[in-house]
């Protein structure tokens, strides 16, 4: 490690990085330029140690200034964490929690930590008074449930702090809280200066337009639910882990408690050992459930959202994006589960299952954070839709199918092409689909030395014959994905229909 990145040492025992050191400079030097009114907003990745950060934070502001900090959380692990943290930098917290009904006024303590609910309905009950916090730290800023507690601060300074600047409520902007960005080190630098392991992703292609789009501009649970459940999706899922992610300890993210438990009986039946974690599940339940995860070397778990925040669990090897998702924020916390290092593990492993790598591009890749805080609209705006995503799709067919059918010559096919000869000709749409079929016939039978052979190729064609299928019914302009569905399982029996004709005429293997 080069000196510009040795930790400098914190007066209680914590170490911190040459760019922890710069962030927190950086900061009071905002602060000390506005001692009132102000609020500043501050970006680091996940995994670049922004609890870090605030902590020293808190610890320099009490002794130099002498007034009260509060830190906010909106979830029960972070508040764990947080007051954890302060008491590693010998900062003395008092956390107030739903066991906390009075507090003495005044009050000797010069740190509090809360979550949002529980502040807002002590204040309201009138039991806490923030006249004499002089600031107030947000943590994951981007979550919209802070704001409520803004009218009880008027006279103090705000410091939120957030992976990504970008409201998780579309219709509320960021720069409408806070009147300053600080961006901090990038996702890439802290790759090279060894603080985060490398991500390397693998892409499948998934058709989303059958999505719908919920009030908060995310994919809603049901459609997600009805597109995921189905046997095609838990097939590629299966066929992607046994790829790429077998035998590493592997992170599963689902959006909606049916998929993940679907997922989980599809694991199970496939022979897996795999656990399901989602917010029903009892404290008790989720420690057992987390604990076994942290042991199990190929541990597989299944999970709806709860996780994306507040867990840490640096030996995760391999991250599965088994949804799909319109949120920024959401994305980088899912892969940022995969990130920690350790002495051991410097790179991890992404399955998007979600076209999310279409939609936002790498997890590595530089942002610019400052216009996303500036002009998020813009942003939102100029993001790819699924029929643009999926417009592009090039179906290439793995160097392991293709060594099946050597034998064929020709494996490739334009159905947009083949669609507009047909149009020319003046036949019915419905022929493409009988041209292509006679394709994939050939090449089952050019490739096979009986029947079972032969249905065994057919059933390897079932992701090509999706595609081609799409591609066929967007030159139809609309179709639903009933419609899609159907034709694509249509197409199946009518393949393998044929090849049983075949085996019964005098062309037998």
């Amino acid at each position: 490690m080069s000196d510009t990145l040795q930790p400098a040492s914190s007066k209680a025992g914590k170490q911190l990085y040459s760019y922890q050191t710069g962030a927190i400079n950086d900061i009071f030097k905002r602060l000390e330029d506005h001692p009132a009114r102000y609020n500043l907003l501050y970006q680091l990745p996940t995994g670049g140690g922004k609890t870090v950060i605030f902590s020293e934070i808190t610890k320099k502001y009490i002794q130099n200034t002498g007034k009260k900090v509060l830190i906010l959380t909106h979830r029960v692990e972070l508040c764990s964490q947080t007051h954890q943290m302060l008491n590693e930098f010998g900062v003395v917290n008092m956390v107030i929690n739903s066991d906390v009904k009075t507090l003495p006024v005044p009050n000797p303590n010069m740190c509090f930590v809360a979550m949002v609910e529980t502040l807002n309905n002590r204040l309201r009950d009138e039991i806490l008074d923030l006249d004499n916090i002089g600031l107030m730290i947000v943590d994951e800023a981007h979550y919209n449930s802070f704001g409520k507690l803004f009218k009880f601060y008027e006279k103090g300074v705000v410091l939120g702090v957030t992976a990504t600047p970008l409201s998780s409520n579309i219709k509320i902007r960021m720069k409408d809280t806070y009147d300053e960005l600080i961006v901090g080190e990038s996702i890439s630098s802290l790759i090279k200066m060894g603080f985060l392991a490398k991500a390397t992703t693998y892409h499948y292609q998934v058709g989303l337009t059958s999505l719908k789009v919920g009030r908060n501009g995310d994919y809603t649970v049901s459609s997600s639910e009805r597109l995921y459940n189905n046997h095609a999706m838990q097939d590629k899922l299966l066929g992607a882990y046994k790829e790429k992610c077998i035998g590493k300890k592997t992170l599963i993210f689902n959006n909606g408690i049916a998929t993940s438990q679907y997922v989980y009986a599809s694991f199970q039946d496939a022979g897996y050992d795999i656990r399901h974690l989602d917010h029903t599940h009892s404290a008790r339940e989720r420690k057992e459930i987390l604990q076994w995860f942290r042991e199990k070397p190929d541990a597989i778990l299944t999970s709806v959202s709860i996780l994306t925040t507040g867990f840490d669990e640096p030996t995760v090897e391999c991250i599965i994006l088994n949804r799909a998702t319109k949120s920024l924020t959401l994305y980088f916390q899912m892969i940022g589960r995969g990130s920690r290092v350790l002495p051991n593990k410097k790179e991890f492993m992404v399955i998007d299952l979600g076209n999310n790598l279409y939609r936002f591009g790498l997890w590595d890749a530089d942002v610019d954070w400052v216009s996303i805080f500036k002009t998020p609209e813009l942003y939102l705006a100029d993001l790819r839709s699924d029929e643009e995503i999926e417009y592009n799709f090039k179906y290439v067919m793995p160097d392991e199918l293709r060594a099946m059918f050597s034998k064929s010559a020709v494996i490739d096919m334009n159905i947009s092409d083949v669609h507009k000869d047909v149009m020319a000709t003046g036949e019915r749409p419905k022929e493409v689909i009988e041209i292509s079929i006679r394709q994939h016939l050939k090449m089952c039978i050019e490739n096979s030395n009986n029947l079972t052979e032969a249905m065994h190729l057919a059933d390897l064609l079932k992701e090509e014959i999706e595609f081609r299928v799409r591609i066929f019914c967007r030159c139809l302009s609309k179709t639903s994905e009933s419609y899609v569905r159907w034709l694509s399982e249509d197409y199946v029996r009518k393949l393998k229909i044929g090849i049983i004709r075949h085996s019964q005429t005098m062309h037998l293997w």
